[in-house]
């Protein structure tokens, strides 16, 4: 299989193993690894946001990793500007670009283009999510759909952050997101990238993810937490919500215990999994779709 007009993508939920097999196939191929997590993009969570070990960036060139000030907000726009940069960079190099994570916006956003909505204001928007709340997910859903029906069969209705987003865009632009998807391109053509998303069945998935929440407080998380905690970052931020923060900030207030911890991160990290998985099967249709016992397999082949 010849890579060398490609960019690879990898998709996969939480704990998949995507970054240990990037490396790997990076290693094969000759080819860069660039971040495609919006938490990982933060200076301020290495231990949270499961950040590539230092040895893997030893072995292989990692880009747009731990570069960002929690204190800024960075946009899936600015993602989309620097990941297009790195991969000029990367094959100006004779390499092979090979962009992995779990954030589902920013591979939408290079393989369709980013839609570019008009800006709303923050009041705006604030009184949407004051309905959602006032309401609830459900009664704000069956609204969503009367005043944009092709919300209908295209979002979850457990989807809180996409039903709000389709609700404020279209009260205020008049005019559907699906409707402004359409006006999007992407830089590159669909023959540019080799997909790859990978399969994990949900039970070794779930052991996995428990056996790194024990690990991330192993490693230090507690101490990670107390860190942050000092940078006084508003908890409307997106970095704030990552997972972990409130569970070790309600240990460091003494309401729980380590093993509770644990336990709350584990869980939550589960119900993140199987967003991404639902995001995936929805939008990546024409993936290749490997199992992870197959990885190993699709290596040796190429």
């Amino acid at each position: 299989m010849d890579f060398k007009s490609k960019i690879i993508l990898i998709y996969g939920p939480t704990a998949s193993g995507k970054s240990n097999f990037a490396v790997k196939l990076a290693k094969k191929i000759g080819g860069e690894i660039i971040n495609a997590d919006s938490m990982q993009v933060y200076k301020d969570l290495k231990i949270l946001s499961a950040r590539p070990p230092f040895k893997d960036y030893k072995k292989i060139r990692h880009h747009l990793y731990g570069f960002q000030s929690s204190k800024r907000k960075f946009s899936t726009g600015e993602w989309i500007k620097l990941a297009n940069q790195k991969i000029k960079d990367i094959k100006k190099r004779k390499k092979i670009p090979i962009i992995v994570g779990g954030t589902g916006l920013y591979f939408k956003a290079i393989t369709d283009g980013l839609v570019e909505i008009p800006n709303i204001p923050i009041k705006f928007r604030q009184k949407v999510r004051s309905l959602h709340k006032k309401i609830g997910n459900k009664n704000f859903f069956l609204k969503l759909i009367k005043l944009d029906p092709l919300s209908k069969y295209r979002i979850n209705p457990s989807d809180t952050q996409r039903s709000i987003r389709a609700y404020e865009i279209k009260s205020y632009t008049k005019k559907s997101i699906f409707d402004w998807f359409k006006k999007t391109k992407s830089a590159y053509e669909k023959e540019d990238f080799f997909k790859i998303y990978i399969e994990f069945p949900r039970d070794e998935l779930l052991k996995r993810i428990n056996d790194r929440s024990k690990e991330m407080i192993k490693k230090g998380a507690v101490q990670e937490v107390k860190r942050f905690i000092k940078l006084k970052i508003p908890k409307n931020k997106t970095v704030s919500k990552a997972i972990g923060i409130n569970e070790i900030s309600e240990y460091l207030d003494k309401k729980i215990q380590i093993p509770q911890v644990i336990e709350k991160i584990s869980i939550k990290t589960r119900q993140y999994a199987k967003r991404q998985t639902t995001w995936g099967r929805g939008n990546m249709l024409d993936w290749n779709k490997i199992e992870f016992k197959a990885l190993n397999k699709f290596l040796k082949k190429i």
